[in-house]
């Protein structure tokens, strides 16, 4: 027979780790599934400046997130690596049946993450955290007095664009149209904006550099010509910001019953409850305002101690 847990978390992000570290220390049988490395998008970020209580001379995603897993692992946490491939979440006891076995859990706290939508040119990954970024909010202390683009037309494009502002020497936003899809009080803002400025009917085709981004070429989609971007000696480097959406790793959630938004992100209430009793989620999966690791933590601690609720008033 196989053994029935307490709590299974599917991720093991920020969210993830937290909901581990709360639910073990409640003495709930807990078992944390990941496909891939620990931490999602900050396992890939080289510095971290904003998290509460991270070592102040110098933190990196890997480092923060290392002492999560051993936090969660000290208070019993069992850990899996698999691939699931299907759920049963309606019933008084949740499946997840994976690449490797099936698991089963009074509870279930989905903290799966969102990934950002990829600008797509040449070399993007290869400069991914060496001059290519998806967040302002983590990263614009690291491109202060440098120049900065951003690719996208709509709010949170602008909104992001206007924030660096703050940071670099200035912010050229790259879009692919020849008007702002953002709404119309933001664009005020923006155009008046003076760091701020705009390459029209533009997408960006191939990034290059020694290591750092110090390359770019920007394609007008009206007439081909091809712009090319180079960093000055002084700078050394430039920065590229992409902020055309995110996608939520939720595809594998879409015939289980659970509601979703027309983007693919769960709603929860306060309390992270999800529409079927005993399932919750956390983390940037979720409907919400900002997505950084410390409002993820905050949704794992709510999540797994209204888990601990749930089993107790469920037996």
């Amino acid at each position: 027979m196989s053994k029935i847990y307490d709590v299974i978390i599917l991720g093991a992000g920020p969210g993830g780790l937290a909901a581990g570290l709360y639910s073990g220390r409640a003495r709930l049988s807990t078992c944390i599934i990941e496909k891939g490395q620990d931490g999602g998008q900050i396992a890939i970020t080289d510095s971290i400046e904003n998290y509460p209580g991270q070592i102040v001379e110098g933190e990196s995603g890997p480092s923060l997130i290392k002492r999560m897993t051993e936090q969660a692992e000290k208070f019993g946490c069992e850990r899996v690596r698999d691939t699931i491939k299907s759920v049963e979440l309606g019933g008084k006891i949740k499946k997840l049946v994976g690449t490797n076995g099936s698991y089963e859990g009074k509870t279930v706290i989905l903290a799966t993450g969102a990934y950002p939508r990829p600008i797509g040119c040449k070399g993007e990954q290869e400069f991914l955290g060496k001059g290519v970024s998806y967040c302002a909010t983590c990263d614009a202390n690291f491109f202060e007095e440098l120049p900065v683009y951003v690719v996208g037309g709509g709010d949170a494009a602008v909104e992001e664009a206007m924030y660096l502002t703050k940071f670099a020497s200035s912010v050229t936003l790259i879009h692919r149209r020849n008007e702002l899809r953002a709404a119309k009080s933001i664009q005020e803002r923006a155009f008046k904006n003076e760091k701020l400025h705009f390459m029209w009917d533009s997408v960006v085709e191939e990034l290059g550099g020694d290591d750092i981004l110090q390359e770019m070429k920007v394609k007008n989609v009206k007439t081909g010509e091809i712009t090319e971007i180079r960093a000055s000696e002084e700078d050394g480097m430039f920065g590229l910001f992409g902020f055309i959406g995110r996608i939520p790793n939720t595809d594998l959630l879409k015939d289980c019953g659970l509601t979703m938004d027309d983007r693919g992100y769960i709603p929860t209430d306060d309390d992270m409850k999800t529409n079927i009793p005993g399932v919750f989620a956390a983390g940037d999966v979720r409907v919400k305002s900002l997505r950084q690791v410390v409002t993820a933590a905050a949704d794992g601690a709510i999540a797994a101690t209204q888990a601990e609720k749930y089993i107790n008033e469920n037996p």
